[in-house]
C-alpha cells in the first residue's frame, strides 16, 4: 500500500502551486530621443525605483516611440499592456478634456507659472479625472513654451500664416490656434515630423525649442518665429490596472521615485530650452520676434470656444488663477 500511496503524494505535492518571490518588471514608454529631458528623467526614475526597491522593481524604458506614439501608449496604459508613460497633453485630453485649459494661447509666459497651479488643487482635479479614465498621475512634467517655424517665410504677424499648412500634434487647442491664425492644421505624429517637413507635406510646425533642436528641424525649417503662443504639460502617468496590482509598499516607492524624477525633469527642461536657443542662434536659421499683441488678439476666440465647452467652468478657474 505504501508503495502506491507515496508516489501519489509526491505527484500531488508537485502539482500544487509554489509561491516564490518574483521580481517585478515595469515598462515605461515615451516618444522622444535619448538626449531629451523626457528620456533622461525616465531613466532617472528607473534608477531610483531600482535603488529604493533593492533591485526588486525594475523599470524598462522604451523610448523613441518604440512602443508606439503617445496616442497608442495611452491605449496600452488603459488595457495594461504598458505600465507607465511620459506622455503628452494633447492625446491625454481625449480622456481628460479639462487639461486643455493649460494650453490656451498666451496663458503662461513661463512653465513655473503653470506649475504654481498644477501643484495645487487645480492639478489635484486633473489627477482625479485621470484616475477615473484609467491613469494614475505620477507627476506633471514640463513640455515647454511653444513657437512656430516654417519653410516659406518669416511669421511675424497673423496675416503671414495665410495659406500655410501647419503640423499639429493630437491637441485640440493647438488646432484651434492654428485655425485662428488663418492656417490649415495637419495632424501628424511627432516621430514622422522631420520627414513630413522634409517632403514639404506641411509648411510648418510648432514646438518648444528643445524639441525643435533634438528633432533637427533646423535642417528643414529655415524660419523660426518666437511666438511663445502656448504652454504644454508632459503628464507622467501609470496604468491604473498596474497600480491596483501593486502592493502598497511598491506604490510608495513609485510615488517617491516619480517625485524625484519630476523635479529632475523640470530642471533638465529649463536648462535644455536655454541650450537649445543658443544652439539654434548659432545654427544660422532666421529667428524672429513677433507682434505679440496681434497674435493675442487673433487667438482670443479660442478662449470663447473653450469657455462654452462642457469643461468651461474648469477652464475659467484656470484662467482666473493664472491671472492672480
Amino acid at each position: 500500500m505504501k508503495a502506491v500511496i507515496l508516489p501519489f503524494l509526491v505527484a500531488l505535492l508537485l502539482a500544487l502551486p509554489v509561491r516564490v518571490h518574483a521580481d517585478t518588471v515595469l515598462t515605461l514608454g515615451h516618444a522622444l530621443s535619448a538626449d531629451h529631458p523626457r528620456a533622461r528623467a525616465s531613466h532617472h526614475f528607473a534608477e531610483v525605483v531600482k535603488t529604493r526597491s533593492g533591485g526588486r522593481l525594475t523599470v524598462e524604458v522604451l523610448g523613441g516611440a518604440s512602443f508606439g506614439d503617445d496616442v497608442a501608449m495611452l491605449t496600452a496604459l488603459r488595457d495594461g499592456s504598458l505600465d507607465i508613460s511620459a506622455n503628452s497633453q494633447g492625446p491625454l485630453s481625449a480622456y481628460v478634456p479639462e487639461i486643455n485649459a493649460f494650453g490656451l494661447p498666451f496663458l503662461f509666459d513661463r512653465p513655473e507659472r503653470a506649475f504654481r497651479l498644477l501643484d495645487g488643487p487645480l492639478g489635484d482635479h486633473l489627477a482625479q479625472r485621470m484616475a477615473d479614465a484609467g491613469f494614475i498621475l505620477l507627476g506633471f512634467w514640463d513640455n515647454g513654451i511653444r513657437h512656430f517655424s516654417n519653410s516659406v517665410r518669416p511669421l511675424l504677424k497673423p496675416a503671414d500664416f495665410a495659406g500655410l499648412k501647419i503640423r499639429t500634434p493630437a491637441d485640440p487647442v493647438t488646432t484651434d490656434i492654428v485655425r485662428a491664425l488663418g492656417a490649415q492644421p495637419v495632424e501628424i505624429r511627432f516621430a514622422a515630423l522631420y520627414q513630413t517637413l522634409q517632403k514639404r507635406a506641411a509648411d510648418g510646425q510648432e514646438n518648444p525649442l528643445i524639441n525643435f533642436r533634438t528633432a533637427r528641424l533646423q535642417e528643414v525649417q529655415p524660419y523660426l518665429s518666437l511666438t511663445a503662443h502656448k504652454y504644454e504639460i508632459t503628464p507622467f502617468v501609470m496604468s491604473r490596472r498596474t497600480w491596483n496590482a501593486l502592493p502598497v509598499p511598491d506604490r510608495d516607492i513609485i510615488r517617491a521615485a516619480a517625485a524625484e524624477a519630476t523635479t529632475r525633469q523640470r530642471a533638465l527642461a529649463r536648462r535644455g530650452e536655454e541650450e537649445a536657443q543658443q544652439a539654434l542662434v548659432a545654427s544660422g536659421i532666421q529667428i524672429s520676434p513677433v507682434n505679440r499683441a496681434a497674435f493675442v488678439e487673433a487667438t482670443r476666440p479660442v478662449y470663447e470656444k473653450w469657455y462654452a465647452s462642457p469643461v468651461g467652468a474648469y477652464v475659467r478657474r484656470v484662467v482666473e488663477a493664472a491671472a492672480e
